[in-house]
């Protein structure tokens, strides 16, 4: 082989080399999807409903709106209407999708004047 040869042929190799690292490189996840983490909602707003045929003290949370607020079945929630008005309720998981409407007990909510209907924010009860 002449020099000339020898020369194109480690030009070529240097050639794939870098297309072998380019690929390698494009694999490679960016550090900010490294770090990323899923966001867990705090509060979400809703809709209040009365539910006569519910215990006193208890809430129906729809299984969606259970799963993004991170409640479980039997944990406290925290309903607050207005900012002002807070009220504190043991959940119950429902099996209704799709719907931003919780089903509570309305005593102690009618002597408050909240009614039926109104918008209020949903929380998981932090005991503060």
């Amino acid at each position: 082989m002449s020099e000339k040869e020898k020369t194109t042929q480690e030009q070529q190799d240097t050639k794939t080399q870098k297309i072998d690292i380019k690929k390698l490189v494009s694999i490679v996840p960016p550090a900010s999807e490294l770090r990323r983490r899923q966001k867990l909602l705090r509060e979400k707003r809703i809709r209040i409903k009365y539910d006569e045929s519910l215990p006193e003290g208890a809430a129906k949370i729809p299984k969606d709106l259970a799963k993004m607020l991170g409640i479980n079945d039997g944990d406290k929630i925290e309903i607050v209407v207005a900012g002002k008005k807070k009220f504190v309720f043991t959940a119950t998981i429902i099996d209704e999708t799709g719907t931003n409407y919780v089903y509570v007990y309305p005593a102690e909510l009618e002597e408050k004047g909240v009614a039926d209907n109104s918008i209020a924010t949903l929380r998981k009860y932090s005991g503060t």
